[in-house]
């Protein structure tokens, strides 16, 4: 008996059709990382600003304000002064309120790193694609700002927030008002409005350009 004859198998060449492939665009790291670092610096600059804290609660120093003029006054002092070291505590305040409420923690989170890594450090040169769409910058911004204010009103985000700041507002007049500033030594500082900017601006070059580049694209 003779054996049948052999199935013809073609083995076809792989070749690259341009129209059935597609390609996901991976942003360059490099800008990204570079404004990460700017922020690392303007961070440990702010830092640096700070007064010693056996300053703030030096128990001698505390008496009891004789009018509500003086304790204005002092207020006014004190935050030209203790300003980086009342926005720590502040940010304490506010740190401890979202650890107590872990889901607005989550929401709050899952928010920023959204703003932070689709508008913020993204490039602007650099288009937004999500599964396979593109987005250009106006329709990022409005999908960020849309998702923010559902989150807003179907949590407590916005109103534990704004407790928490009110707690720390309360806490740095009253420290302010009852810390005598006559110790301190004022006269090279900078006045309260733009003591405040100058934390995080100070000689550094690089945070009036990466917030130009921000303010650009909206």
């Amino acid at each position: 008996m003779s054996s049948p004859p052999p199935i013809p198998i073609s083995s076809q060449q792989s070749s690259h059709n341009p129209q059935s492939s597609f390609t996901i665009p991976i942003p360059s790291l490099r800008p990204i990382l570079t404004r990460l670092s700017g922020l690392s610096g303007l961070s440990r600059h702010a830092l640096s600003n700070s007064r010693p804290w056996t300053e703030l609660i030096d128990r001698t120093a505390f008496s009891r304000p004789g009018s509500l003029s003086e304790a204005a006054s002092r207020v006014r002092k004190n935050a030209a002064y203790f300003r980086v070291n009342y926005l720590i505590v502040l940010a304490v305040v506010l740190a401890y309120s979202l650890i107590s409420h872990p889901f607005s923690l989550l929401t709050l989170v899952t928010l920023s790193g959204a703003w932070i890594f689709l508008y913020v450090l993204r490039p602007s040169d650099q288009p937004l694609v999500i599964f396979g769409r593109t987005f250009s910058d106006t329709q990022a911004l409005f999908g960020l700002g849309l998702a923010t204010l559902i989150a807003i009103l179907v949590t407590s985000v916005l109103s534990l927030i704004l407790t928490a700041v009110m707690v720390g507002v309360v806490i740095v007049c009253a420290h302010g008002a009852f810390r005598d500033p006559e110790d301190l030594f004022l006269d090279d500082q900078q006045p309260l409005a733009s003591g405040f900017t100058s934390i995080f601006g100070g000689g550094d070059p690089s945070f009036g350009s990466a917030s130009a580049s921000v303010m650009s694209r909206v």
